[in-house]
C-alpha cells in the first residue's frame, strides 16, 4: 500500500516491517488514483542500495553551497597584505631612516596610549549647555526680574536678548539694571512651571521638566509664534560674543594692579579693554565668579551700578597674558579652542611679549602656547580650555614636549 507524499514533502521514511531488500522511499505524486479520482499515480521508488548519482548530488548540495559562501566572504574579506607593501615601499631606504620609522611607530603608539589613560584618570569638562544650566539655576550676576503670575524668575539680559526676539523687544525697552517687568503671555495654558522651563530652554536649548504638554503640537506652535523660534545655542552665544550686546564687564591688562584706577584710566587703555558678560564668564570659570562675588559683599559692585558704568575686573598680564584673552573668551562663549586667533590679531605691547623679548624668545612655538594656555586654565579652574580638543590634537612637537615632561 503506497504512502501519501504530501506526509513526507522532503524526507526519506522506510517502510516499517518486511524485507529489508525490499524497503523503498516514495518521492512525490501527481494524483490521487487511491481516491478515486481516475488519474494515474506516479510513484518513483529508490533502492537504497543503489542510489542515483543525481540524487547524491541533492544530498550535498545544501552543504556545497554553504561552503561557497564562506570561501566567498574570506576572500571578500581578506585584508591587503601590507607586509609586502612595506617591504616594496622600504626597498630602497637606508638603514637609520627606517630605524627611525620604527622609532616613530612606537612613540605614536605610546602617545595613543597616553592620551587614552589621561582621558580616562582626568574629570570630565563641564560644557556649556551644563553651564548655563547652573547659572539659570544659581542665578549668578542677574540684571533683570521677569513677573510672571505674582513670581520673581531672576534673568539675564543678554542671555535672553541674545536667544528670543521676543525679549529683545521686551527688554529693550526697560535698559535699566535691576527693572521689574511684568510678563503678559497671550498663549493660553502658561502656568509658572512651564514658564520656567521655558526660560531653562532658552539658556540650555533643551527643556527642564517632562511635561506632557510640551508633546502637544499646537502650543508649541502657539509659543513659537509668539517668542519666536531660536537658533541652536551654540549659534546665538556666538553672535552674542561677536557683537556683545548688553555688556557689563570690561578686562583690563596691567603689569600692576596698582598703576591703573578701579573707575578711571586713560583712553589707551580703555581701547585694550576686551568686553564681556558677568553671567558667562561668572558660569564658565569659578575664579571669576568668586572674584565678582567679593565685589558685591564689599559693595564695589553697588558703585557700578549707580554710575552705570560696566564692572572692570584688571589682571595682572604677567599671570594672563592679554594676547590669549581671546582665546579664553571665545571657548567661554562656544566651548571651542581656537589657537588661530593668537596669531590673526596679535596684541600690540603686551608685556608677554616684551618679556619673550627680553628673554630672546620673539616667537613662541605653538606647543609653547598651548602648555601657556594650559597653565591659565587651571588658574581660572576653566576645565573646558584645559581639556580643550584643539590642545590635544596638536602637532607632534607639542606631543614630544609632553612626553619629555613625563
Amino acid at each position: 500500500m503506497g504512502a501519501n507524499a504530501s506526509n513526507y514533502p522532503h524526507s526519506c521514511s522506510p517502510r516499517v516491517g518486511g524485507n529489508s531488500q525490499a524497503q523503498q522511499t516514495f518521492i512525490g505524486t501527481s494524483s490521487y488514483s487511491h481516491q478515486g479520482y481516475g488519474c494515474e499515480s506516479k510513484l518513483y521508488s529508490l533502492d537504497h542500495g543503489h542510489e542515483k548519482p543525481q540524487d547524491k548530488k541533492k544530498k550535498t548540495s545544501g552543504l556545497a553551497t554553504l561552503k561557497k559562501k564562506f570561501i566567498k566572504r574570506r576572500k571578500s574579506s581578506r585584508s591587503a597584505d601590507h607586509a609586502k607593501q612595506m617591504r616594496e615601499l622600504l626597498s630602497g631606504w637606508d638603514v637609520r631612516d627606517v630605524n627611525a620609522l620604527v622609532e616613530e611607530y612606537e612613540g605614536t603608539s605610546a602617545l595613543k596610549e597616553l592620551y587614552l589613560q589621561a582621558n580616562l584618570a582626568r574629570p570630565e569638562a563641564r560644557t556649556l549647555q551644563k553651564d548655563m544650566a547652573d547659572l539659570y539655576q544659581y542665578k549668578y550676576c542677574t540684571d533683570v526680574d521677569l513677573i510672571f503670575q505674582e513670581t520673581c524668575f531672576p534673568v539675564h539680559r543678554a542671555i535672553l536678548a541674545a536667544r528670543c526676539p521676543f525679549f529683545k523687544t521686551l527688554l529693550s525697552s526697560s535698559p535699566e539694571y535691576g527693572a521689574e517687568i511684568i510678563m503678559d503671555i497671550n498663549t493660553a495654558g502658561i502656568d509658572m512651571p512651564m514658564f520656567s522651563a521655558l526660560l531653562h530652554y532658552l539658556y540650555t536649548g533643551e527643556f527642564g521638566m517632562e511635561d506632557s504638554r510640551f508633546q502637544n503640537v499646537d502650543i508649541l506652535v502657539q509659543l513659537s509664534e509668539e517668542f519666536g523660534t531660536p537658533n541652536s545655542l551654540d549659534v546665538d552665544m556666538r553672535a552674542l560674543f561677536d557683537y556683545m550686546c548688553y555688556y557689563d564687564v570690561v578686562l583690563s591688562f596691567s603689569s600692576s594692579s596698582d598703576v591703573v584706577e578701579p573707575f578711571g584710566g586713560s583712553q589707551s587703555c580703555l581701547d585694550e579693554e576686551l568686553r564681556a558678560h558677568k553671567a558667562v564668564i561668572s558660569s564658565r570659570s569659578p575664579f571669576f565668579r568668586h572674584l565678582l562675588q567679593r565685589r558685591i559683599r564689599t559693595g564695589e559692585e553697588i558703585t557700578d551700578r549707580t554710575l552705570r558704568t560696566p564692572t572692570r575686573i584688571i589682571l595682572d598680564e604677567s599671570i594672563i597674558p592679554k594676547k590669549y584673552a581671546k582665546v579664553i573668551l571665545n571657548c567661554m562663549y562656544t566651548d571651542v579652542v581656537d589657537l588661530s586667533v593668537l596669531h590673526s590679531s596679535p596684541s600690540v605691547g603686551s608685556l608677554s611679549e616684551v618679556q619673550a623679548l627680553v628673554a630672546g624668545k620673539i616667537n613662541m612655538t605653538r606647543a609653547e602656547e598651548a602648555m601657556e594656555l594650559y597653565h591659565i586654565a587651571l588658574f581660572l579652574e576653566f576645565n573646558m580650555l584645559a581639556q580643550g580638543r584643539s590642545l590635544a590634537s596638536l602637532s607632534n612637537s607639542f606631543c614630544c614636549l609632553l612626553l619629555s615632561f613625563g
